[in-house]
């Protein structure tokens, strides 16, 4: 087989951005004399099953050409295989989405031209997967950048009302409206590697990469490959605390905050005493009610394509 990558697009991301961003896809492989073959999701889930079929193809690199969903459903693709006992490619992202948040987080570019340049300098790295079994997904869910419990989940939710606008912009603008939605946070208990907390939580968020939303640094002191998640997890509070604590997300000390706890682990249980449980993963919403969700950290599980860390 002359083509090395396999390029699995999706046109929907980023608001059709991703269709938009074809010929120059298509012109860049053409500049640099890379083989490549692309194909492009029809519907949710078609993104687990091209990337299965692609490792069964024998292809060396599979790119998610997408946001953040596509990366996970590549990702969950790729897993799958592993765990079939399956050799796996590398993987490498071009960014054609809205938030972009894992890539931002790793080092790879989220501008296409030099998202591509990352790809042709082939710099790679080994990352930790995640798996998170709960609501939707009884069997579990791989994801590589986020768990998020309440607050981002309810934001999540609001983000696809609105229009086609920037990914921090469009957060931005959902995280306003969630708080004066999201007001009452649900009793739960959270455990992590031997600790408990149980209180009402406003929000939980179990990171492996370090942002969300395009510009909420959440754990701004995360490794994709340290072996643990980074742990954000803020009591309830008013609509005006709320607003007030915005800011120290955006820079990333949030943590100095006394509503803030921080922490790492590599195994978290969240278990609601009273209330559901919303939940996302990767942005994608995995319970609006649920009651439990176990999360795990899987190390050194993929290898990705990315920039080369400054020296």
């Amino acid at each position: 087989m002359t083509n090395k990558y396999k390029v699995i697009l999706n046109p929907a991301a980023g608001h059709g951005n991703g269709l938009r961003s074809l010929p120059q896809i298509e012109k860049l492989f053409s500049q640099h004399g890379l083989g490549y073959n692309l194909v492009r999701t029809e519907r949710p889930g078609h993104g687990i099953e091209l990337s299965r079929q692609a490792v069964n193809e024998g292809y060396e690199v599979i790119l998610a050409a997408g946001g953040d969903g596509t990366v996970n459903e590549v990702v969950n693709g790729l897993m799958e295989c592993k765990q079939a006992g399956l050799p796996l490619p590398a993987m490498g992202v071009l960014c054609v989405g809205r938030g972009n948040d894992f890539s931002g987080s790793i080092g790879i570019p989220t501008i296409l031209e030099e998202g591509f340049q990352a790809l042709v300098k082939d710099h790679r790295r080994m990352i930790d997967i995640g798996r998170v079994v709960g609501g939707r997904y009884p069997q579990g869910r791989y994801f590589v950048n986020c768990v998020g419990v309440g607050f981002d989940a309810i934001a999540t939710i609001e983000v696809f009302k609105l229009p086609r606008w920037g990914g921090f912009l469009s957060f931005l603008v959902a995280v306003l409206k969630t708080v004066f939605l999201y007001n009452k946070a649900p009793l739960a208990t959270i455990e992590y590697d031997g600790n408990f907390i149980t209180q009402r939580s406003l929000l939980i968020s179990i990171m492996n990469g370090r942002r969300l939303g395009g510009g909420f640094i959440m754990a701004p002191d995360s490794k994709p490959d340290d072996g643990v998640f980074d742990l954000c997890i803020a009591e309830q509070m008013s609509s005006f605390q709320v607003l007030r604590i915005l800011p120290y997300f955006t820079r990333g000390t949030q943590g100095t905050q006394p509503s803030i706890k921080t922490g790492q682990a590599a195994r978290i249980t969240i278990t609601a005493q009273d209330g559901p449980l919303p939940a996302q993963t990767d942005g994608e919403i995995i319970c609006v009610d649920g009651t439990r969700l176990e999360v795990e950290l899987l190390p050194h599980q993929i290898e990705i394509i990315s920039e080369a860390p400054a020296s």
